[in-house]
């Protein structure tokens, strides 16, 4: 049996840019990733805060210590610049794996700065 449990989470990203015409994708500053553990090409699910909306895409890498959380493709008529959003991510694991497992979360201010980070 697998059981899926919150492997990464960033709390209150701010969007920087949306891009309808690029090729899906949400695009996340490469030292917020590494913060949480994300990977490039991870399926996340996007929560946002200020509209009620969600949506499923994948991660791309953006600049380091740029700051940007930026929705492309389908995934900017969920968001907009200014948005607040919950970026999640999933493991698949064993329920052995499950009792030693601990997700890697930061919360950000309105500058996508982490303000705060722990392994749950």
């Amino acid at each position: 049996m697998q059981l899926q449990l919150l492997k990464s989470k960033l709390h209150m990203a701010t969007v920087t840019a949306a891009d309808l015409h690029y090729h899906g994708s949400v695009g996340i500053s490469a030292d917020l990733m590494e913060t949480v553990g994300l990977l490039p090409y991870e399926k996340v699910l996007i929560g946002n805060c200020s509209t009620g909306q969600r949506g499923e895409t994948y991660v791309i890498r953006k600049e380091a210590g740029s700051g940007e959380i930026q929705m492309n493709g389908a995934m900017a008529r969920l968001a907009a610049a200014g948005d607040r959003l919950i970026i999640l991510a999933f493991a698949a694991l064993t329920p052995e794996e499950a009792g030693e497992h601990h997700p890697r979360i930061a919360v950000l201010d309105e500058r996508n700065r982490v303000v705060e980070q722990w392994e749950g």
